[in-house]
């Protein structure tokens, strides 16, 4: 069969029948990094040789605490990974503690490093809040606005680390289902016509008008908003129950 050749020939090659045959090229597919949820090679990912560039995003947050007369400010800043692209994410890259009070600055300061060295390694670092929350005092903890109970200012400076990582997205919100949310309100205000009730009465004002006076201390969301609800147990604040 006679085959015509329309093109000018550029190269040619002799072949041999002990020549093997050449199989077509196959178009370059990306590399993946191993454990990073099959992102491309060229998304770049938290890790320890990142460098630090000249601006980066922070907030601050405030904390009073009964334990001083100084409030403390937790400032963290985050590093743009990926900007102006789909896989673009803030991740925290360093912590500062400032406080009048010095009588803790030395744990401060060390803290501070430990936790912007962890930042800094990458990976899930959503572990340094469960780890931070579970400091206690051994003076005892304090109750802050609304109910919730701190064990130790270090629990304190996890929850602004929490905050922080829920603003940017880093742990995700756990809402209650609509079903729970309705029959936790419902119950709520029956507590809280019961106090007004009472506190008419008694001519007494709650210290914690967020939830009933009666309410116990919740081990889920180490709030004071656990009522008895239906010979149960239940949380006014998380949802947690007993019962389920």
């Amino acid at each position: 069969m006679a085959i015509k050749i329309a093109k000018p020939i550029s190269e040619f090659e002799v072949v041999s029948p002990n020549t093997p045959e050449s199989t077509p090229e196959q178009p370059e597919v990306p590399a993946l990094v191993a454990n990073t949820d099959g992102l491309p090679n060229n998304v770049v990912q938290m890790h320890e040789k990142v460098e630090r560039p000249e601006t980066l995003v922070g907030s601050t947050y405030k904390i009073k605490t009964p334990l001083s007369d100084h409030a403390l400010y937790v400032t963290i800043n985050d590093i743009v990974l990926n900007p102006q692209t789909p896989y673009e994410k803030r991740r925290p890259f360093e912590i500062f503690i400032n406080s009048k009070n010095m009588d803790h600055f030395q744990w401060i300061v060390a803290l501070t490093r430990i936790i912007s060295a962890v930042f800094r390694k990458g990976g899930d670092v959503t572990f340094l809040v469960e780890e931070l929350r579970s400091v206690f005092d051994p003076q005892g903890g304090y109750f802050k606005p609304g109910g919730k109970y701190m064990p130790s200012l270090v629990a304190e400076i996890g929850d602004a680390i929490d905050s922080h990582m829920r603003m940017i997205g880093m742990i995700q919100d756990e809402s209650l289902d609509e079903h729970q949310q309705k029959f936790i309100d419902q119950k709520r205000r029956e507590f809280e016509d019961h106090s007004q009730s009472a506190s008419a009465v008694t001519n007494t004002v709650s210290e914690s008008p967020a939830f009933p006076p009666e309410s116990r201390l919740c081990l889920k969301c180490q709030t004071k908003a656990a009522v008895l609800l239906d010979g149960c147990m239940t949380c006014l604040n998380c949802g947690d129950s007993k019962c389920g």
